[in-house]
């Protein structure tokens, strides 16, 4: 019998499980990118809540009237920042991260948003006003 024209059961076999560990493969590779991706984002917003905090300290220790200029940057993702009592937070996409930013005294409780430039200053009581 003439086998041409045909495709054995093991050529069948072997390119159905080439399929199925490429499809495996993509599988992976796309979670590995979105992890990688996610934790570029995560890491770029702690950087942003540190540079506020280590600007807040800076104001904080030089003394009365001190005051520093603050740009927030913008980033793909929209984000809030909040300083009530001594804790910095920021909170974008349902996640949030917090920060205490020890022996300072804030007017109140402030919200801060990406673009938008802010003074820092150290009031005369020792409080920190952002304006």
């Amino acid at each position: 019998m003439d086998n041409q024209g045909f495709i054995s059961v093991e050529f069948l076999f072997s390119l159905f499980i080439i399929l199925i560990v490429a499809a495996g493969l993509l599988v992976y590779s796309q979670n590995t990118i979105n992890s990688t991706l996610n934790i570029e984002s995560d890491l770029n917003h702690r950087l942003i809540l540190d540079n506020v905090a280590n600007t807040i300290n800076q104001v904080d220790s030089q003394g009365e009237f001190y005051s520093k200029y603050l740009k927030l940057p913008v980033t793909d993702k929209n984000y809030v920042l909040k300083l009530e009592k001594n804790k910095l937070t920021i909170e974008y996409e349902n996640k949030k991260g917090e920060m205490i930013v020890p022996f300072i005294d804030p007017y109140s409780t402030y919200k801060m948003y990406p673009g938008h430039i802010y003074e820092i200053e150290k009031t005369h009581e020792g409080k920190i006003l952002i304006k």
